[in-house]
């Protein structure tokens, strides 16, 4: 028999219980950066060396980093629930974790590609350096979506939301689009949870169970709520 469908949303907060800092915590600004000077195409054209800065510390942050109990916890799923993850995070501590299907909707911080071509992309050893060129010949850059940027990983996972048996967000606030409007393509009847430790606005979503805790609490009390639908 096939095991349910459970679609987890993920954003920073799971990843803040791991030590990486989220910029909508600090007014605009990341770890003393503002936002429009390193995470935007606007950015990349205008200083692409800040931009290369910003993003090689950031990388040198996540290998630091080490997966938390939500991440576990949400790898350990895997044991009853067909669990894809789709993250906003670009990092790879879900995987770390020892989760198997996990979507990238903003890109991953251990990748590069080419600032030409965004298929073709590399892992990324130390940092990257302005001058470092793809295959093409041009130059590498994070493998990272902007804003500004189309996101084209979204409609990969809005097949899967429009799918889940159970739909889960864990850690997001759910202001970043389109990945906030993920969960308008959940089926209405279909039990979603949402565990964050400042609830998001909800109030249009039918079926849903809201557990206000940051996501290593969170998860321990969302778990018994999703196991109560195994058969």
């Amino acid at each position: 028999m096939s095991k349910m469908k459970l679609v987890v949303l993920t954003g920073a907060g799971i990843s803040a219980e791991s030590g990486l800092k989220t910029f909508r915590d600090s007014d605009g600004l990341w770890e003393g950066y503002d936002i429009n000077e390193v995470a935007t195409a606007t950015a990349w054209r205008r200083n692409p060396a800040l931009v290369q800065e910003f993003y090689n510390l950031r990388r040198r942050g996540v290998r630091e980093a080490k997966p938390n109990a939500a991440h576990v916890a949400l790898a350990e799923l895997e044991n009853d629930f067909d669990v894809s993850i789709v993250t906003q995070n670009i990092d790879d501590l879900h995987e770390r974790a020892g989760s198997t299907k996990v979507l990238h909707l903003h890109g991953e911080i251990l990748k590069m590609r080419s600032e030409a071509n965004e298929s073709l992309v590399y892992p990324v050893e130390g940092d990257i350096k302005m001058g470092d060129r793809a295959e093409d010949g041009a130059q590498l850059r994070p493998h990272i979506v902007w804003f500004e940027e189309p996101v084209p990983m979204m409609e990969k996972a809005a097949i899967l939301a429009r799918h889940a048996d159970l739909f889960l967000i864990v850690g997001t606030s759910l202001v970043v689009y389109p990945a906030a409007g993920l969960v308008n393509y959940v089926p209405y009847h279909v039990p979603k949870f949402v565990v964050d430790k400042k609830l998001p606005y909800l109030s249009p979503v039918q079926n849903i169970v809201a557990i206000e805790k940051p996501a290593t609490e969170g998860m321990k009390e969302v778990i018994p709520h999703l196991r109560k639908y195994l058969v």
